[in-house]
Parts: structure tokens; C-alpha cells; sequence
């Protein structure tokens, strides 16, 4: 199954207009709030430089890149932890993510915004607090059902009480969830168990209409980027959807005359990889070289399972190239004969970039 990163922000923030560059899908785009009422869904291709250097070795008849799912959620607004302007729905949207891009308003245009004027503070303090809020909510309700038990004596309650009154103090603060520090793995447990909306980790996007001008914009998100320990990605929203319709040469040569390396899309899609924590592996059988998407850490027998579920339960070994050692090799038969294919065992987690080769019982 695919991680996924909701897309979220005020209305007008340009959410649809960047969903559709990623995807290329053609999800409603209008100035008005609540146009995307039930979120759009897409399955995006990450961008991989090493997956093209390994073709070129390989020669595959197809090439399976990594994927991840975006979905467009509609945008929030002030009280959607109170249930104004279908917040419900919409928070609910957002707890079933696991990582959120929240595009910030850097542009002036004819589309109105829902305030008088572009104060990107103003706009990511209204959707933080609506998501704190609704995890004080959730946790003041875990407190209820947990009093109980903890005035009867049970060790194990009075220790989960303490852990909400600190989390309850720390959200009343302002902060989020994921700058909370849990004491040990029980905590980490409980805290994973609340499915905190502001525990997600978030990237924040800055939605330009111009390459130049609203610095002061990108500053201010800049800083409350690094106060949440969050990242910043600049995008050209506008330019981006052109940019999709495209073919790739006329894409490079339009980002070239700019002067442009690489397409905020394309930065993007990465980072939000990188947000869920995601690495890849590869794995060929000369006919098709596929790119496989794990959290880093996975261990070798459930890397296998992501390839089909026997491979899981009858794993032996993994036999395992680097994607540095293959690019020198120039092929598996070369790496093998210079010693550089490890033979790994259950234990072995994949690591970004292995060439692997499972062999398992049927």
C-alpha cells in the first residue's frame, strides 16, 4: 500500500493547482471555498535519477518507478476543529495521511483571498490551531477514559494520566505534537495510538506566482519552518501546471532560459518522500528493473513481502549489490565476481539504493 501526503491550506492557497501539475489530473480549480469537498487522489512517480543510470546498464523492456499517493484535501478554515465549513470531514481527511504539504498563499492575484491581505503567519497560525485544537480534543477525551482507572490503583493508567497532562500542557502552548518529547518506547506507543493530527510530519510550500518578490513571504515561512522542524519548498504553482503539459525537453529547455536546474514539482515529490521516511530498492529480472518504496529500517523479509507475500514467508537470503558497486560493475555477473554482492540474512535492513535478489522456499 502507498504512503500518502495530504495536501492542505487555506482556500485559495493554489492546493488543486499543484495537485494537478504532480498528477496531472484535472481536479476542480476554483475561487471559491469548499470546491474540493471530497479529496482528490492521485499516484505520482518519484523522480529518480538512479533508476534512468541503472536502465542504461540493464536495458529493461520496462522500467516500474517508485510511487507515492497525494491526495487534495479541501481547504480549512477557522473552526474546522468546531465543525465550521464541514471541518469534520476535512480533519478526518487529514488523520488518515501520513504526512502533510501545507501550500502557503505568496502570491497576489484577481482570486480573492479569504482575508484582506498575503500574511503567510496569519494563514499557517489558522490551520495549526485548528489542528491542535482538534488534538486537545482528542486527548482531553482520552483523559476522561482513562481517570477511572488510574484512581483505581492501576500502575499502568496513572502512567499513561501523566503522559496526557504533559501532552495536554504542551498543546495548550501551541506546540505541536511532534516537537513533544515521550519518555521511552511506552510512550511512543501511547502517542502513536492518539493518531494526533499534529504529530504528521509537514512540509510547507510556498505558492509563488513570480520567481521574484515576496521575500518577506518566504522568510516568514522559512522561520516557522525551522521552528517546527519542518522543511520549505518554493514553488512556482501557475508555471508548474504549463510546465506539466510539456514534453521533458521542452520542459528542461523552459527551466534552462530561467534558470532552473529542476522543476519545483519534481524538488517537491522528493521531499515529501523524504517526509514519510522512505527509501528504495531495486530489483530486475532483465526484463523489467522496478523501483520498491520501504521505510528506512525495514528489515530484508519484509522487503521481500512488498514483492509478493511468499517471499515473505519462504525468505532465506537476500542477495544484495549497492547501487554504487552495480554502476561501477556495469552488471550483477561483474559485481558477483569482484566480491561485491553480500549475501544478507533476516536481520539485514535494506538500505537506499541495495540491488537485491531474493531467494526464498515455495
Amino acid at each position: 500500500m502507498n504512503l500518502s501526503c495530504g495536501i492542505v491550506g487555506l482556500p485559495n492557497a493554489g492546493k488543486s493547482t499543484i495537485f494537478n501539475a504532480l498528477t496531472s489530473a484535472k481536479a476542480l480549480v476554483a475561487n471559491y471555498p469548499f470546491t474540493t469537498i471530497d479529496p482528490n487522489v492521485g499516484i505520482i512517480n518519484v523522480p529518480d535519477e538512479r533508476l534512468n543510470k541503472l536502465a542504461e546498464i540493464i536495458k529493461p523492456d520496462r522500467i516500474i518507478p517508485a510511487t507515492i499517493k497525494i491526495i487534495d484535501i479541501a481547504g480549512l478554515v477557522k473552526g474546522a476543529s468546531k465543525g465550521e465549513g464541514l471541518g469534520n470531514r476535512f480533519l478526518a481527511h487529514i488523520r488518515e495521511v501520513d504526512a502533510v504539504i501545507h501550500v502557503v498563499r505568496c502570491f497576489d492575484s484577481q482570486v480573492p483571498h479569504i482575508f484582506e491581505n498575503i500574511d503567510p503567519k496569519q494563514d499557517v497560525d489558522v490551520i495549526n490551531l485548528e489542528l491542535l485544537l482538534s488534538d486537545l480534543d482528542t486527548v482531553e477525551k482520552r483523559i476522561v477514559k482513562i481517570e477511572k482507572a488510574s484512581k483505581s490503583g492501576n500502575k499502568e493508567a496513572q502512567a499513561e494520566l501523566g503522559l496526557l497532562e504533559r501532552l495536554t500542557t504542551h498543546i495548550s502552548q501551541g506546540k505541536s505534537a511532534r516537537l513533544f518529547l515521550a519518555k521511552g518506547d511506552i510512550e511512543e506507543k501511547i502517542l502513536a495510538e492518539l493518531s494526533l493530527l499534529t504529530i504528521k510530519p509537514v512540509l510547507y510550500v510556498a505558492n509563488l506566482e513570480e520567481k521574484e518578490g515576496h521575500e518577506f513571504c518566504i522568510e516568514t515561512l522559512r522561520k516557522i519552518a525551522e521552528e517546527e522542524k519542518a522543511e520549505l519548498i518554493e514553488i512556482l504553482g501557475k508555471l508548474e501546471t504549463e510546465l506539466s503539459e510539456f514534453s521533458e525537453e521542452e520542459s528542461k529547455a523552459f527551466l534552462s532560459d530561467m534558470g532552473l536546474t529542476e522543476s519545483g514539482l519534481r524538488r517537491l515529490i522528493k521531499a515529501a518522500y523524504k517526509l514519510l521516511n522512505l527509501i528504495t530498492f531495486y530489483t530486475t529480472n532483465g526484463i523489467e528493473l522496478r523501483a520498491w518504496t520501504v521505510k528506512k529500517g525495514t528489515y530484508a523479509p519484509k522487503a521481500a513481502g512488498k514483492i509478493h507475500s511468499d517471499f515473505e514467508k519462504g525468505f532465506i537470503k537476500a542477495e544484495v549489490i549497492s547501487y554504487e558497486d552495480f554502476i561501477r560493475s556495469r552488471s550483477d555477473t561483474a559485481a558477483r565476481e569482484s566480491g561485491l554482492l553480500r549475501i544478507e540474512g533476516k536481520d539485514y535492513q535494506i538500505q537506499d539504493g541495495d540491488m537485491v535478489y531474493f531467494r526464498f522456499k515455495s
